[in-house]
């Protein structure tokens, strides 16, 4: 076995990998660009190599350096992770050269399955189904118009060599196939090195359905179930989950097989990922193979109890799968969360700064876990298992250079209903502020019918959420539990108030039993009945709520018990009661006195600035280029200017028709969220 792997690659997938190789009694070589010089992954790493400028195509995908950083260290194998080198086959083939292991597929592999165009058409000769498409490589945008047309609207442009939704676009028509075009070459340029475009059919009602293979160099096969991938945004996965709650045994049989057996004809090696789209009525077309650890691994080691790194490392030293397709069982049910520095408010535009606060659930174990002592660390068993697999600490900065994951939350349960219940809980306990975050909006799916039903498709957010997501508000039920939990808390606030001020004698008299809580415009009168164990909360209709905690104010994150019900709170302080944030819901809670309610339905709402004539910043980022000049009249839909974030470009377009009046940035300025690029008259 190695005695010491350099993983090229940085944040949560470094720090997992790190994780096995620790639990192997494998040392580990972190490599780091200057945005990183003080990342999680470069911390628990047992050495570290500095590797260049924080570009990713100033470091991390170049071959040379990273090279160099393998011959420094004296590393016998390469875990290249997920994304940047991952599926490059030069790379393959330069550690072959320097007798450095790739923990990873043969290059031959690679070559054949990692380039999307080569695996398809391997994939038509062996007889796979697969999405009608141009294979060829595609020159210019007259050429991908013409090839969109013969194809037929809607169209998939994609990178040769993509992933992750990087360097993909979908097109509706001829302008929207240019524009598409050029951003996909851009970003499949800046994200992988390679900018080969190819065009497919975009199938409008699929599900996202991928099989889990693990092959060793001995000839021996197997599958490790499904994954469920359909909730996705731009082509990027959000949640995920095993097994799928669509598919029957005899399907994932066959699905199974087919993945096998397509892996087997390129002599694949290795942990891989067969990728399907699965129409409604259970027929299934391959997609791509991604020849690499998927983000989402943790739920199929969470439902089967397989370390899947351990498995790569142990066929890339040549070992021989110690797990036959007999010994895979699927137990329970998995959901992953990918939580992104990307602000769901601002249409998911990418979010960068420091984590002033990062505290995520408590990780615990159960399950297939416990059956062969995998993520188990301290955490005592239980009927649930928590896990967060994570790249970022409390202080730390997300960069605007790399990705914008910051964690991938799991549980796992019994069940699929206790599974997400699991999730509801994990989300609410998770603490992040100081950037942007999408948690609203995962509660929110979470809490979706369409998604509780198991019923949803990739176009799930688009259809569900069209105009963008603006927050939840709580169904009646809830926001009177979250009622009667918030008036506890405040009498518990008052309480201490009272003591704090000296006022100690019959301090309890003197906070009152009556108040009127608001929520979401509308008021709950209720009265408090407290005892040493909770408050008994009586509503003006004579329902009644019990509320138990322990939580004393000032903690970030309150814990209660409503009616036998757990109920998680993020609490913040507003004049007058509290910022409350649970379930996908943020909203201001206020407690007053009967008198004090009243005096507040008079007092005016503050109104907010008029920035309608103005293209504001959206997120922070880098002006690409700027379309329009001075003067220019603008129709709604025109394209403005292109931000870059993050690896991704973002065209931001007119709302409206108007007349451009002022111009306060160029191409190559880097712009804080809302600043002003332009005015109009």
């Amino acid at each position: 076995m190695f005695k010491k792997i350099l993983i090229a690659n940085r944040g949560e997938i470094a720090c997992r990998v790190i994780k096995s190789a620790r639990k192997m009694g494998i040392k580990t070589v972190a490599i780091y660009s200057d945005a990183d010089r003080s990342a999680l992954h470069v911390k628990m790493a047992d050495e570290a190599v500095h590797i260049g400028p924080p570009p990713a195509n100033q470091s991390y995908i170049v071959i040379d350096k990273v090279m160099a950083a393998i011959k420094g260290s004296g590393a016998e194998a390469v875990h290249p992770g997920y994304g940047f080198l991952s599926e490059n086959s030069k790379f393959a083939q330069a550690l072959a050269a320097e007798g450095v292991a790739f923990v990873g597929p043969p290059v031959g592999a690679i070559e054949s399955m990692g380039d999307k165009i080569t695996s398809k058409k391997i994939a038509q000769e062996a007889g796979v189904s697969t999405v009608p498409g141009y294979m060829g490589l595609i020159e210019d945008q007259d050429e991908a118009v013409r090839i969109a047309g013969e194809v037929g609207y809607p169209v998939m442009i994609k990178a040769s060599a993509g992933g992750g939704g990087k360097g993909m676009r979908i097109a509706w028509n001829d302008e929207e196939t240019r524009e598409g075009f050029e951003s996909s070459k851009n970003e499949a340029a800046n994200s992988f090195g390679d900018d080969r475009i190819f065009i497919e059919k975009f199938i409008t009602q699929p599900r996202h359905i991928e099989i889990q293979v693990l092959c060793d160099s001995h000839g021996n096969g197997i599958y490790l179930g499904e994954r469920e991938c359909s909730i996705q945004r731009r082509q990027q996965k959000v949640v995920e989950e095993a097994p799928s709650p669509f598919l029957d045994e005899a399907t994932r049989k066959k699905m199974g097989e087919q993945a096998v057996a397509l892996a087997q004809a390129v002599d694949y090696a290795s942990a891989g990922t067969v990728e399907f789209i699965v129409d409604g009525d259970k027929n299934f077309y391959f997609l791509e193979m991604n020849t690499r650890l998927q983000v989402e691994h943790p739920v199929t080691e969470l439902i089967t109890g397989v370390d899947l790194v351990e498995q790569m490392i142990r066929v890339a030293a040549g070992e021989k799968l110690s797990i036959t397709q007999d010994d895979v069982t699927l137990k329970g049910w998995a959901i992953e969360n990918r939580l992104y520095a990307e602000d769901p408010y601002r249409g998911f535009l990418p979010s960068i700064g420091r984590l002033t606060t990062y505290r995520p659930p408590a990780e615990q174990a159960a399950g297939p876990l416990l059956d062969n002592d995998k993520w188990q660390g301290d955490a005592a068993p239980g009927p649930v298992a928590v896990r967060n697999d994570t790249g970022v600490f409390e202080g730390g900065e997300i960069s605007m250079y790399y990705d914008p994951m910051i964690a991938k939350l799991c549980t796992w349960a019994p069940t699929r209903d206790e599974a997400i219940e699991a999730m509801r809980i994990a989300l609410d306990s998770f603490e992040v502020e100081g950037i942007g975050h999408n948690l609203p909006f995962l509660s929110a799916v979470m809490d979706h019918p369409i998604f509780i039903a198991g019923d949803m498709t990739t176009a799930f957010i688009e259809e569900q959420y069209p105009e963008g997501f603006d927050g939840v508000s709580l169904p009646q039920g809830d926001l009177q539990r979250v009622a009667a939990a918030a008036a506890a808390m405040f009498r518990v606030a008052e309480i201490r108030r009272t003591r704090i001020s000296g006022r100690m004698d019959h301090h309890e008299r003197r906070v009152g039993r009556d108040w009127v809580v608001t929520a979401q415009g509308e008021s709950f009168e209720l009265a408090i009945d407290a005892d040493q164990d909770g408050s008994t909360v009586k509503f003006t209709d004579g329902s009644t709520m019990r509320v138990t905690s322990d939580w004393t104010p000032g903690d970030p994150l309150a814990t209660l018990e409503v009616d036998g019900a757990p109920l998680v709170l993020k609490v913040g302080k507003v004049p007058g009661g509290f910022r409350i944030r649970t379930r996908g819901a943020d909203m201001a809670v206020h407690v007053r006195t009967p008198r004090a309610a009243e005096l507040a339905t008079l007092m005016p709402e503050k109104v907010a600035p008029d920035t309608s004539k103005m293209l504001l910043c959206p997120m922070p980022g880098l002006i690409v280029k700027v379309d329009v000049e001075i003067g220019d009249e603008v129709q709604e839909g025109q394209a403005l200017c292109t931000v870059e974030a993050m690896k991704m470009e973002n065209i931001l377009r007119a709302e409206k028709k108007g007349k451009v009046s002022k111009i306060n940035a160029s191409a190559g300025d880097s712009l804080a969220v809302d600043e002003v690029i332009m005015e109009f008259e």
